[in-house]
């Protein structure tokens, strides 16, 4: 499967089964064109006449491109579509939990999916005891696997941070007896951040991701609080201090827009101008009636927005003033990974990574949570629920029937399960909206590959 596009004064080639991407020239980018669709005498008579080059320069195209094919760099065969299946089954071992130590929050933004943090339920903390049987189970359900992820989240962690901090020092005394070496992370909207968290998660977190949409309006209309008038204004301070302690590094400010900021781009170099190098910002996912959510007619704007960004991007790293940052749909490696087993499976929902609730029940992720036909198990019995488990095991990138001629399939791993569950019914959905945005991401992000690359050279 070949995909062309222009973007930025480039014409480039993506040959999406063997990840090779190419740079061509217009005549050569006509010629790939047409080349599975016309005969070579076609392709001369419509190229010389278009381009005003000789018969001799297609011919030479031509050799080219049959010397690409032949060292299968382009129209190569998808090979991996009957091993898919074999992968998915390897992830039968759990590497990461999300422990939900506080069905609760001092926030109560708009588009939350967990309804404020309490997921549609009752108010709840988690207990040590319950953090603790967690951190115990993953251990002992974690095969050969020496590196451990475990994710505070809520509601708000910093509702519950002793318990937290407890749970660190309870993971870091197991790490010697087991050969296990936990990877703590901390997802919090910052309004209780303070100078002992941030010192705390210098020594223990190993990446923190701090919660803002942008510029001072947009966050401060969907982002509320009933403890301050200014979200924006409340938390700025101490997540410039918190990134700063970092050395802008190991930590993610990650936004959401909604249709009232499709200038999302505006909202990101807003966040940079602040001084912040670790981006990102998502589209919201959101009932279609809700008076925030993306619209039909918001999708030119959102594509031309990811446009407009990738280029400022470029701009500030040719500039060379420190001015630059990092996006995170952005962040692709063309030449070591991930590799096939990821790209076809994805995150690992359901099979190498659960959600614990504060009552120690598990769910396949955090957005499934309170979903009771989703329900796996819990920290007492472990995974009783295999059949829910099974279903996931066989979601990947090959069971959307949609994913079949997407030249991106390989990059997004077929979308978040939850995501296409949520506005189709089923894990084997499909989310329209979040395909399209996501094809737009990564060719910006091959785009500011290929200008790296030129420039390299």
């Amino acid at each position: 499967m070949v995909h062309q596009y222009k973007m930025n004064g480039y014409n480039i080639v993506l040959d999406s089964n063997s990840g090779c991407i190419h740079t061509v020239d217009d005549v050569a980018y006509d010629i790939i064109s047409m080349y599975e669709n016309s005969s070579p005498e076609q392709i001369t008579s419509e190229i010389t006449a278009r381009h005003g080059v000789t018969a001799e320069d297609v011919q030479e195209t031509l050799d080219d491109i049959k010397e690409l094919i032949d060292s299968r760099q382009l129209f190569t065969e998808d090979v991996f579509a009957g091993a898919a299946p074999i992968f998915k089954k390897r992830q039968s071992v759990v590497k990461a939990i999300c422990l939900h130590v506080a069905h609760a929050c001092n926030m109560t933004c708009e588009y939350c999916f967990a309804g404020e943090g309490e997921y549609h339920g009752e108010r709840a903390i988690m207990s040590y005891e319950t953090g603790k049987a967690a951190l115990d189970w993953l251990i002992a359900n974690s095969g050969d696997r020496h590196n451990l992820e475990v994710d505070f989240f809520g509601g708000e962690p910093l509702l519950n941070w002793d318990v937290c901090k407890k749970l660190v020092a309870y993971g870091r005394s197991r790490e010697a007896e087991t050969g296990k070496r936990f990877r703590f992370t901390l997802t919090t909207n910052g309004i209780l951040l303070n100078d002992e968290v941030i010192d705390f998660c210098g020594r223990e977190m190993s990446n923190v991701v701090i919660s803002l949409d942008g510029r001072k309006e947009v966050n401060d209309k969907m982002r509320k609080s009933n403890t301050v008038s200014s979200t924006y204004d409340a938390i700025l301070p101490m997540f410039r201090k918190l990134a700063e302690a970092r050395n802008q590094q190991d930590y993610y400010m990650r936004g959401t827009y909604t249709h009232y900021n499709t200038d999302f781009a505006s909202d990101i170099i807003h966040m940079a101008d602040l001084g912040f190098k670790e981006l990102s910002i998502e589209p919201v996912v959101a009932p279609p009636d809700a008076p925030y959510a993306l619209r039909e007619e918001d999708v030119d704007t959102l594509l031309e927005q990811y446009e407009v960004l990738a280029n400022e991007m470029l701009e500030r790293k040719r500039r060379g003033d420190g001015s630059d940052f990092t996006f995170y749909h952005y962040m692709i490696d063309l030449e070591g990974g991930p590799c096939i087993v990821k790209r076809i499976s994805g995150c690992g929902v359901g099979t190498e990574y659960v959600a614990v609730t504060p009552s120690g029940d598990f769910y396949p992720c955090h957005q499934f949570v309170g979903e009771e036909k989703f329900l796996l198990g819990n920290v007492r019995d472990g995974i009783t629920n295999d059949s829910i488990c099974d279903q996931f095991k066989e979601c990947n990138v090959y069971s959307h029937e949609e994913c079949a001629d997407c030249f991106a399939k390989l990059y997004c791993s077929g979308g978040c399960a939850a995501n296409a569950y949520h506005t189709t019914g089923s894990i084997n959905g499909i989310y329209d909206l979040g395909c399209i945005l996501h094809r737009k991401r990564i060719e910006c992000a091959i785009m500011l590959k290929v200008a790296e690359a030129e420039e390299n050279l």
